[in-house]
C-alpha cells in the first residue's frame, strides 16, 4: 500500500515493474502530452484564423483585432505551437490556460453551472491541460532543452522538480 505514496523522485533508479516503468517514461510521456495538447490548441487557433481545418467554431471567421475572438485564436495558434514545440512552455502554457479559464467563465459559465451542461468542456479540459504543463513543465523532447546547461535539463525534464514532496 506504499507504493501510492512513493513520489517519482524517491523512486530508487532500478525500480522493477511497471512502477518502475512508468517512472522512467514519464518526461517523455509528459513531453507528448504537450506535443498533443499544444498541437490541438494550435489546429482550433488557425481554424478560427484562417477558416481552415473545418472552419471555427462559431461559424465566422473574426476580423482582424476583434476582441476577444480574434486574439483568442491568436493565443490559440501561437501559444498552442509555442507549448507543441517546447519553447517557453512555461510561459506559453500560463498564458493559454489563463485563456481558456477567461474562455469557459465569460462564454460558458452563464449558460449553466457544470461544463457537460453549458458546452465549455474544451475550455475547462485545456485549462486544466495547459495548467499541469506549466507547473510540470515540458518534460522531454522539448527544444528549450537546447538552450540549458545539461543539469537544468534533467531537473526540469525528469518530472521530479514539480512532483518531489
Amino acid at each position: 500500500m506504499s507504493e501510492s505514496r512513493v513520489s517519482p523522485a524517491r523512486v530508487a533508479p532500478g525500480e522493477r515493474g511497471l512502477t518502475g516503468a512508468l517512472n522512467r517514461s514519464s518526461g517523455h510521456v509528459l513531453g507528448l502530452f504537450r506535443i498533443v495538447v499544444g498541437f490541438l490548441f494550435a489546429c482550433h487557433g488557425a481554424a478560427t484564423l484562417f477558416n481552415v481545418l473545418g472552419g471555427p467554431h462559431g461559424g465566422v471567421v473574426p476580423e482582424v483585432g476583434a476582441w476577444p475572438s480574434w486574439w483568442a485564436a491568436a493565443i490559440q495558434l501561437v501559444g498552442g505551437g509555442l507549448v507543441m514545440l517546447g519553447v517557453w512552455t512555461r510561459i506559453a502554457a500560463t498564458l493559454c490556460s489563463g485563456s481558456m479559464a477567461y474562455a469557459y467563465f465569460v462564454s460558458h459559465q452563464g449558460e449553466a453551472l457544470f461544463p457537460l451542461q453549458n458546452g465549455g468542456e474544451a475550455a475547462a479540459m485545456f485549462c486544466w491541460a495547459f495548467l499541469l504543463i506549466a507547473v510540470l513543465g515540458p518534460g522531454r523532447l522539448a527544444l528549450d532543452s537546447l538552450f540549458r546547461p545539461a543539469d537544468e535539463r534533467e531537473r526540469e525534464t525528469d518530472g521530479r522538480n514539480a512532483l518531489a514532496v
